[in-house]
C-alpha cells in the first residue's frame, strides 16, 4: 500500500465526513472514566493556553521568550516534557526490540553533549540575550555572509529541519491512536494536532511551559502505569518472569557484550567517542541549541538557566528511560515479531509496521481508568514537543526572516500575529510530511547522519576567533552532502546488479550506519576546518562585541583580546580565570551521577541489589561534589 492510499478522499461521495464519523463511533467505545481523563485533560490544556493569551500577545519576547522571567525548576520541567515526545517510547521500544536495552547508547550517549551545555555553554547563552540561536550568527560573524548564514538556517532548519521532526511526533501519534483507538490516519492528525495548534498558536511559549508542568506529570504517571499492566501480562508473569524469559535475557545487558566487537564499536565506541561531540541533534546540540537555548534564553538569569538544564539532563536520562524498557521487554514476549503485529492491527498501513509500534500495541492491554491516563500521557507527550516545535519554528521564522529580511520595522502586534500565523502553516506542513514517513528509528538515523559533524565547530565557536560563517557554511554543505550521497547515490553508483533487476553493494563498500556516521563526521570537520584555514576570519569589531556581550574568553581568544589591548579597548573579562577546565570536570562528574543513577535503577528491577547500591553511593559523592563547586560554575 503506498503512504498516501489509505488517506481518504476529501470530495468524493460524502466518504471523507462518513469515515471521520465512523472514528468518532470508535472514540466513543471508550469507558466513561477514561473519556472522563481526557476530557478534563484537554479542557486543562486549553485553559492555560486561553490564560496565558494577553500576556503573550503583548511583545515578541513575551511570545517566544516568557519574557525572560521563568525560574529553572519550570524551564528544566519544559525541557524533559518536550523531550517526553509522543515518538521516544516508540523509539527505545524499536531499539530494545532490534539490539537489546544496550541500543539505547545512541541516545545515552548525548548526556555529555547535555553536560558540557549546563556547566559551560549555558551561562554564555544568556549572557547573549539574543531571541533565538539563529540569531548568534550574526553577532559572532557579522557581514553579508553571517546575514545568509542566518537567512539560510532560518530556513533550513525552521522549515525542513523542524517540519521533519514534527512529522516524526505526528507518525508516532497516528500509530498510537490507529492502534489504542482503532481510529484512521487523518483522522488521527485532525484531531490531535487541531487541538494542539490553537493552544499553541494563542497562548505562545508561556502556555508551552507553563502546560509542559502538568504534561511532564501526566506523562511519567501513564509510563509507569503502562509499565506495571506489562509485567502483570499473561506470559509475561511479573518482573521475575520477564527478566528470566529466555527471549527476554539476551536484550537485558546495559552494556553490549564485549565479546560481540560489532556491537561493541557500533552502540558504545562510536557513540562515546564520536557521536556526542561531533552529532548534532534537536535537544542535543553540542553548545547548545533549538528549544534548549530557547529555554536558556529565557532564564531569569544566567544560574536558573544552568539549573534548568541540569535538572532537564537528569530527569532525561536517569529518571525516563526504565518505565518504556520495561514494556519494550514486555513486548518481546507478547508480539514476537512483525508478524504478530500486523495480525492483531490489520488495519494500519503496511509501510508503518515496524518494531516501534509494539509499545502501543502494548497499550491495548490495559484497563479501563487506566487506558484514558495513558492515553492522556501520550498525548501529553505529544502535545508538548508539538507546541515546542511550532513555537520555535515560528520564532525563527518571524525573528530571524521576516523581520531580520523583509520587515526590520515590524512593530510587536504584527510580530506576534505572524508568529501564530506561522505556528498554524507549521503545522499544516507537518502534517503533510508525517503521511509519508515510516519508523521511528530509521527517522532517528537520518536527522543525526545530517548534523555529523558538526558539533565540533558549534563547540569551538564560542572559543576559537578563527571559526568565520565560512566555516559554518561549508560544515552545512559537506555534512548534508555526504548524507544525500550515502542515502541516495552510494547503491545507485556502486551497486552491483542482480538477476531480478536491483542492486546490491560489494562487501567492501556496503557500510554500516555507523561507519557511515563515522565516514560524514570525517569529512565535514576535515572540510570545515580546510575552509576555515582558507577563509577570511571575522573582523575585529564583530568579535570584541561578541566578547563582550558573551563572557566568553580563553586562549583561543588571545590574538583578539591582544589586539584589542593595543588598540586601547581591553576587554575585562579576558582576564578572568577561563572556566572551561573547572566546567569539564563538573561535567564528567555530571554524567558519572547521572549513569550511575540511571544503570542503578535499572539492577534495582533485575534483582541486582549490591550492584545498585554501589552505584547509587557513587551517585551521592558525585552530586557533592557538584554541590561543593556550584558557586565557582555559576560565577
Amino acid at each position: 500500500m503506498s503512504p498516501t492510499a489509505f488517506a481518504p478522499t476529501l470530495f468524493a461521495d460524502g466518504s471523507f465526513w462518513t469515515n471521520i464519523s465512523d472514528n468518532l463511533a470508535k472514540m466513543n467505545e471508550m469507558q466513561t472514566f477514561d473519556k472522563v481523563t481526557l476530557i478534563v485533560y484537554f479542557g486543562a490544556m486549553l485553559l492555560v493556553g486561553f490564560f496565558t493569551m494577553r500576556r503573550s500577545g503583548k511583545n515578541s519576547k513575551e511570545y517566544f521568550l516568557s519574557g525572560q522571567s521563568m525560574p529553572w525548576w519550570l524551564l528544566g520541567f519544559s525541557l524533559v516534557a518536550t523531550t517526553f515526545a509522543a515518538d521516544t517510547p516508540n523509539l527505545v521500544t524499536g531499539l530494545v526490540r532490534e539490539q537489546g536495552v544496550s541500543g539505547n547508547w545512541c541516545w545515552w550517549a548525548f548526556l555529555l553533549t547535555g553536560m558540557t551545555t549546563v556547566f559551560i555553554y549555558a551561562k554564555l547563552w544568556r549572557r547573549l540575550g539574543v531571541m533565538t540561536d539563529i540569531e548568534f550568527y550574526e553577532v559572532r560573524y557579522g557581514g553579508k555572509w553571517a546575514a545568509f548564514l542566518r537567512g539560510f538556517r532560518t530556513l533550513y532548519l525552521g522549515l525542513l529541519v523542524n517540519t521533519f521532526i514534527m512529522a516524526n511526533v505526528i507518525l508516532a501519534i497516528i500509530k498510537i491512536l490507529g492502534v489504542m483507538l482503532g481510529i484512521d490516519p487523518l483522522t488521527a492528525v485532525i484531531f490531535s494536532c487541531g487541538i494542539t495548534v490553537l493552544f499553541s498558536a494563542v497562548g505562545g511559549l508561556s502556555a508551552v511551559i507553563w502546560a509542559d508542568f502538568i504534561l511532564f506529570l501526566v506523562a511519567m504517571a501513564g509510563a509507569v502505569g503502562a509499565a506495571v499492566v506489562a509485567v502483570k501480562l499473561p506470559g509475561v508473569n511479573g518482573l521475575s518472569g520477564l527478566i528470566t524469559h529466555p527471549a527476554v535475557a539476551e536484550k537485558l545487558a546495559v552494556l553490549p557484550s564485549f565479546s560481540d566487537r560489532d556491537a561493541v564499536i557500533t552502540l558504545l565506541i562510536i557513540p562515546l567517542a564520536v557521536q556526542w561531540w561531533s552529532a548534532w541533534y534537536p535537544g542535543a546540540e553540542p553548545g547548545g541549541g533549538s528549544y534548549g537555548a530557547q529555554r536558556m534564553l529565557a532564564a531569569k538569569n544566567e544560574s536558573h538557566a544552568i539549573g534548568a538544564t541540569l535538572f532537564f539532563n537528569f530527569c532525561h536520562y536517569a529518571i525516563r528511560p526504565w518505565p518504556w524498557i520495561i514494556v519494550a521487554l514486555a513486548s518481546i514476549i507478547v508480539f514476537p515479531n512483525l508478524d504478530s503485529l500486523r495480525e492483531a492491527f490489520p488495519n494500519l498501513p503496511e509501510h508503518m509496521i515496524h518494531d516501534d509500534m509494539a509499545y502501543p500495541a502494548m497499550l491495548k492491554f490495559l484497563p479501563q481508568g487506566l487506558f484514558g491516563l495513558v492515553l492522556a500521557s501520550l498525548f501529553a507527550a505529544f502535545m508538548s514537543t508539538i507546541a515546542t516545535h511550532l513555537n520555535l519554528g515560528s520564532s525563527y521564522m518571524v525573528n530571524d526572516f521576516y523581520k531580520r529580511f523583509i520587515n526590520p520595522n515590524a512593530s510587536e502586534r504584527r510580530m506576534v500575529f505572524y508568529g501564530r500565523l506561522w505556528t498554524v502553516l507549521l503545522m499544516v506542513l507537518a502534517c503533510a510530511v508525517a503521511f509519508q514517513l515510516q519508523s521511528a528509528v530509521g527517522n532517528f538515523e537520518i536527522i543525526l547522519q545530517i548534523g555529523a559533524g558538526t558539533g565540533l565547530l558549534f563547540l569551538l565557536r564560542w572559543f576559537w576567533w578563527r571559526i568565520n560563517a565560512f566555516s559554518e557554511i561549508s560544515a552545512m554543505i559537506f555534512a548534508l552532502g555526504t548524507t544525500v550521497y550515502f542515502r541516495f547515490c552510494h547503491l545507485a553508483l556502486w551497486g552491483v546488479p542482480q538477476a531480478d533487476g536491483t542492486k546490491v553493494l560489494p562487501d567492501a563498500l556496503n557500510f554500516s550506519a555507523s561507519t557511515e556516521l563515522v565516514l560524514t563526521v570525517l569529512i565535514t570537520t576535515v572540510g570545515w576546518v580546510l575552509v576555515t584555514a582558507l577563509t577570511r576570519p571575522t573582523d575585529q569589531k564583530t568579535l570584541v562585541t561578541f566578547l563582550e556581550r558573551s563572557g566568553a574568553n580563553g586562549p583561543g581568544w588571545k590574538h583578539v583580546v591582544d589586539q584589542a589591548r593595543r588598540e586601547g579597548t581591553p576587554l575585562p573579562e579576558s582576564d578572568k580565570p577561563w572556566g572551561v577546565p573547572l566546567g569539564l570536570l563538573c561535567s564528567l562528574i555530571g554524567c558519572v551521577a547521572v549513569y550511575a543513577v540511571l544503570f542503578a535503577m535499572g539492577f534495582l528491577l533485575y534483582a541486582e541489589y549490591l550492584a545498585a547500591v554501589v552505584l547509587l553511593g557513587i551517585a551521592a559523592l558525585s552530586c557533592l561534589f557538584l554541590f561543593k563547586t556550584w558557586k565557582r560554575v555559576t560565577a
